[in-house]
This record gives C-alpha cells, structure tokens and sequence, in this order.
C-alpha cells in the first residue's frame, strides 16, 4: 500500500511509530480497572467532523471500505500505517452500545476490536489527540464515526447466480466501490425508476419482502466522499423511502437482513437492472 506520510526520517521512524500504537492499544489492559480513566473506546468532539470514535487517549479511529464483511483485509505492510485497535476487555463511553463494539480474530493470529461490524485502526500520520489525517485516502479509508447513516463499500460483485462481475455487470473480477448502510448491507437502485419516484413498489407493500425499501428519511453523518445534497427522499405509500441522486434506495431480501457486504441483487433478473451506487452514478432521469 502506498504510504501517504512524509515526516517520518526511514523507516525505522515509522516501524517506532507503528509500535508506539501497539503497545499503547494491544497491551493496554488497565482501562476497566480504574474506574477514574477514560473509556477504551470513546466519542469525541471534533471541529471537522463532529463526534469522532477515538481511544482513550483520545487517538482517532477509523474504518476501512474493503472490510465490509466484517474481516479485516489490511494486512502485512498495511497494518505499518495502519495499525489495528486491540484492547482487552474495552470499556465504552456514553453513546456506544457494548454490544456495538466486539473483537474479531484476523487471519494473522492478532485480534481486533470493531464497532458495528467494522474493524477499528489508528493512522501513523495522527501524531497528538484529535488528529484525523487519514480520512479519505484512496476513497476507502474513514474516520470512524458513531452516527453513519450510511458507508462505503469495495468488494467483489457476486450476483444470485454465483457469477462474478464488474462496475459495469459484465462478468470478471474486480472489486467495486459501492454504498451500504451503517451495517453493511448493500443499497439498490431500480433502473426503471424516475426521480423521487418509486415505480416498484406495491400498494400493498406485498412485494416489499424482495426489495424492501431503505426506510430512512434523512442522513445523519456521511463517509467524506459523499454528499448531503445528493441525497433526500420520498413518501412511498406512507412511508419514507431515501434517495440518491434522486434514485429510491433498496434493499434486496435474499442478500439477509443481517449479511455484510452480500450484493447478489446486482444480477436479478438480469445484470444492471437493480444497479449498486456510488458518486459515479448519474442522476436519475426526470418523471
């Protein structure tokens, strides 16, 4: 992974660093037994980005795209810039659930600490309390927030039909940037839609089961590389309904309502007819 810091003299610095974050965050065990310390994993008031997760020394934390599945794929290299959070048996501030924050075992033998589903680093170019300058790097790398209506995904699209494709739904492999929800799950949006306008959906509700509509009227916090004005929504039958870019968002039944970074619905009934979204999507056509 390409380094983005340029303070550090050799790598020596950097490796220190790296350690530094280690042995601050892995063996770092005392912060449940002293009941006047910070929480392990905390919220924080940023100037910038408003209520930031941080640790207890108030070191920002982020969340990277790729990972939304809910394994962590920063691995060798990576983790130099990147260094994982790993505390035993973290404590929380006000604001988080406990059960908003689990560990993971990674693939190297190391644990990890996530928050709703998505592994937790520190960024080495973070060198004092409330630095965040790692958020957006490379569209995949984000401050770690409490309030997400909505992330950034990359991933390999797998449709119903175990076929894998690509951006553009013809098949092959490549991994591609897409919109979820906080937790994961993958939105749609239905080409023969127009804008604001949900033309799926029935009265009845009676095939909502397939492609349950996105039931949110507003975002609260979004990843940096998306926009507020790009989203809004619509009254569908008495229910709210977001859209982006003036599209409706779904989700798609069989992907399971608990199932990170599942895209099956991108080939159902055929390929590009319930499209993924991202900031390259074109604004839907008017009604």
């Amino acid at each position: 992974m390409k380094q983005v810091f340029h303070y550090a003299t050799g790598i020596s610095a950097v490796l220190c660093m790296a350690m530094l974050f280690a042995s601050c965050s892995k063996d770092n065990n005392n912060n449940n037994t002293n009941n006047t310390r910070k929480p392990s994993v905390q919220i924080i008031d940023n100037p910038r980005f408003g209520k930031i997760l941080a640790d207890s020394n108030g070191r920002t934390l982020y969340v990277f795209a790729p990972d939304v599945k809910g394994t962590s794929v920063c691995t060798g290299s990576c983790l130099v810039t990147w260094p994982l959070l790993y505390i035993k048996d973290p404590s929380v501030s006000q604001g988080i659930g406990h059960n908003d924050i689990e560990d993971i075992d990674r693939t190297d033998g190391q644990e990890q600490l996530t928050y709703k589903g998505w592994p937790l680093y520190y960024n080495v170019n973070d060198t004092k309390e409330g630095d965040v300058n790692g958020d957006g790097f490379n569209g995949v790398w984000f401050v770690a927030k409490p309030d997400y209506t909505l992330m950034i995904a990359r991933a390999q699209l797998v449709g119903n039909d175990n076929k894998n494709y690509k951006h553009d739904y013809t098949e092959g492999t490549e991994n591609t940037v897409y919109i979820v929800d906080s937790m994961g799950r993958t939105l749609y949006a239905f080409t023969p839609d127009k804008f604001n306008k949900n033309n799926y959906t029935a009265a009845d509700f009676s095939n909502d089961p397939t492609w349950p509509i996105f039931q949110v009227s507003s975002v609260q916090s979004l990843p940096s590389i998306l926009s507020k004005a790009d989203f809004g929504s619509i009254t569908v039958f008495g229910k709210k309904q977001l859209t982006f870019k003036g599209w409706p968002l779904y989700y798609f039944g069989p992907d399971g309502a608990n199932s990170r970074g599942i895209n099956k619905g991108v080939s159902v009934p055929s390929p590009g007819i319930w499209p993924i979204t991202n900031t390259t999507t074109a604004t839907a056509p008017p009604q």
